[in-house]
């Protein structure tokens, strides 16, 4: 039920994730989930880029030159973990949102889209047994230096996946009855 999905949903680390691989047809799947997210105007805003194989090392490699570019003071343990974070996933997912051109609606709106989409991919993901995790590193705003991006078309982060074995805990939300007020 998907009731029982939203509430098993965590961030799964890719510090957390095994060597299994991620098939290129499961990737298709969750790209098509994305694709049926609620999209005002049909704008379909969400754009993805996926990195498999010597791609994922190639942005660990950028990532990490990048931050010891800006950053007078790189630290190291940052370094490795832009490194290690996309060669250690099953597939990364560099989730981008093209800006509707004749901006017939609120940028927030798309950014909302593009972040449904992800949510979808989110559940299939938890319905799947995939661990995932999206990561929005400062260093997104330099990723025109890595990707060929459309004009008005902007990175959000990126999806880490991965398949995992240890047991995720289960998580407590303050009561929604404390976040609603009934007119």
């Amino acid at each position: 039920m998907i009731f029982d999905i939203i509430k098993k949903r965590r961030s799964v680390f890719p510090a957390q994730y095994n060597d299994k691989p991620i098939e290129r047809e499961t990737v298709e799947q969750l790209l098509e989930a994305a694709n049926w997210a609620p999209t005002h105007r049909k704008t379909e805003p969400w754009r993805f880029k996926v990195l498999m194989g010597e791609k994922k090392i190639a942005l660990g490699k950028f990532l990490s030159d990048k931050y010891q570019e800006i950053d007078p003071k790189p630290k190291q343990i940052k370094i490795r973990k832009l490194q290690e974070n996309p060669a250690r996933s099953g597939a990364v997912i560099a989730i981008c949102m093209q800006r509707d051109p004749n901006e017939s609606l609120p940028e927030w709106e798309e950014l909302a889209a593009t972040a449904m989409a992800v949510q979808n991919m989110w559940l299939c993901c938890t319905e799947m047994g995939l661990g995932c995790y999206w990561s929005s590193p400062g260093l997104i705003k330099y990723m025109d230096e890595f990707f060929d991006l459309n004009d008005g078309e902007k990175c959000l982060g990126f999806f880490y996946m991965g398949y995992y074995d240890e047991m995720m805990a289960s998580s407590t939300r303050i009561p929604i009855e404390e976040k609603v007020e009934w007119l």
